[in-house]
């Protein structure tokens, strides 16, 4: 009874934390619960591209495709509801996944035959294909506009219209909630473990007997599956599919999220996308160079942290567990400041010339952490690397308290 409820207790926490995000302050309105929906379909989206890099060493430049094709397959479905077909409203992403699983067969099909690099240009050629075939066969696709539906036309269920955003939420965190679980179950199978000896050694899994090409191929199905799902989802939330949802900028997007997020371990890909939504949706409220903040983050991740935010995490969490506890607290929160003085400094040296080259019809005026600054004066310019001299300075003065600390902990745990 207790190894089961160990085993049950994480997806106990997330069904509850799901469950209450959307009624906490600051997401509960329209707005927050929003960019909850927009996580969550983005989660699910990671995690079905994680089967495939993380899992099964595939690296795919295409995978968007899954997720729009999956998305316009509901998105006809929902229009056919909207006509009067008796299928409840929060079935519809199924469409979405067996639109996927059927595209992931035929696709899969060919892109499997090969790995490595062949397999990535393979898919990068599908991906174009698709898209350009987006504005080719407007009967399917609907041209540059896509295809739209309206969601609160189907049956009601228990009363629910789906108009709301919060009911559209709670059908989002569902599906996810289920799919995640799923995939988790996934990765403990026969098939899940032999993905793992593919990736990482798969001349000697066909030598032991295993067909590589066929392992590949079921592992790039359910990971189409999951992503039509996800793209079912996406239908769902905006009521408009465009070719948008299959374009490389969507399966650059997904790559970007499973490596920010970590692909060594299944929570990953969620920490990434969750991350990079909020990124997308929120701080291009408050800079016009939000672009470049990404870049500058994902470049950091990829050199200083490359297993990604979850080990970041992971290990911190590990650390925090011991005998160290304490001082590596008391280094961090030395560190913190510092920190805080170069990351200012430098949005100043990236916020002042951005404006001037991008929008120089606004003057060289602007207001920076609740301050007019201007910089035509060469004030600002020598704070901001005042800032960032201080805060190096500072840092190194903090960092070896830090490296002690989690010296400590390393031979805690061992």
């Amino acid at each position: 009874m207790g190894r089961a409820i160990s085993r049950r207790w994480p997806w106990l926490a997330a069904a509850s934390a799901l469950a209450v995000l959307p009624h906490l302050p600051g997401l509960s309105t329209n707005f927050g619960r929003s960019l909850l929906s927009q996580m969550g379909i983005a989660a699910l989206f990671a995690l079905s591209y994680n089967v495939l890099l993380g899992q099964t060493g595939l690296l795919s430049f295409g995978h968007a495709v899954y997720f729009g094709l999956g998305g316009y397959v509901a998105m006809h479905l929902l229009r056919a509801v909207d006509g009067g077909l008796p299928v409840p409203v929060p079935l519809v992403p199924l469409a979405g996944a067996l639109g996927g699983l059927f595209f992931g067969v035929l696709f899969g099909s060919v892109t499997t035959r090969r790995a490595h690099t062949v397999f990535a240009l393979i898919s990068l050629g599908i991906g174009e294909l698709v898209y350009a075939a987006t504005l080719m066969l407007p009967s399917f696709f609907g041209g540059e506009e896509g295809i739209t539906a309206n969601r609160s036309r189907g049956p009601r269920l228990f009363g629910l219209t789906f108009a709301p955003q919060i009911e559209v939420y709670f059908v989002i965190a569902a599906w996810v909630l289920l799919s995640a679980a799923l995939l988790h179950r996934f990765t403990r199978t026969p098939v899940g473990r032999m993905c793992n000896a593919v990736r990482d050694n798969p001349e000697r899994a066909e030598f032991v007997g295993y067909n590589t090409q066929r392992i590949r191929f079921i592992a790039f199905c359910v990971a189409a599956t999951f992503a039509g799902l996800a793209g079912g989802l996406h239908a769902l939330n905006y009521e408009i599919v465009a070719s948008e949802a299959v374009s490389p900028a969507r399966s650059g997007n997904v790559i970007l999220m499973a490596f920010c997020g970590g692909t060594g371990n299944f929570i990953g890909p969620v920490l990434g996308a969750a991350v990079i939504t909020w990124l997308q949706v929120s701080l291009s409220d408050y800079t016009s160079a939000w672009l470049l903040y990404l870049g500058i983050f994902f470049l950091a991740l990829v050199l200083f942290a490359p297993g990604g935010l979850s080990a970041i995490v992971l290990s911190q969490a590990a650390l925090l567990r011991t005998r160290a506890a304490g001082a590596l607290l008391k280094g961090y929160s030395m560190a913190l400041l510092p920190v805080m003085a170069m990351a200012a400094g430098a949005a100043m040296l990236i916020e002042m010339p951005y404006r001037m080259s991008t929008q120089p019809e606004l003057g060289t005026r602007m207001r920076l952490f609740g301050h007019h600054w201007d910089a035509a004066t060469p004030w600002p310019w020598l704070l901001a690397l005042a800032l960032i001299g201080a805060g190096l300075w500072l840092l190194r003065r903090a960092w070896p308290v830090v490296v002690a600390a989690r010296q400590l902990g390393a031979r805690s745990r061992d």
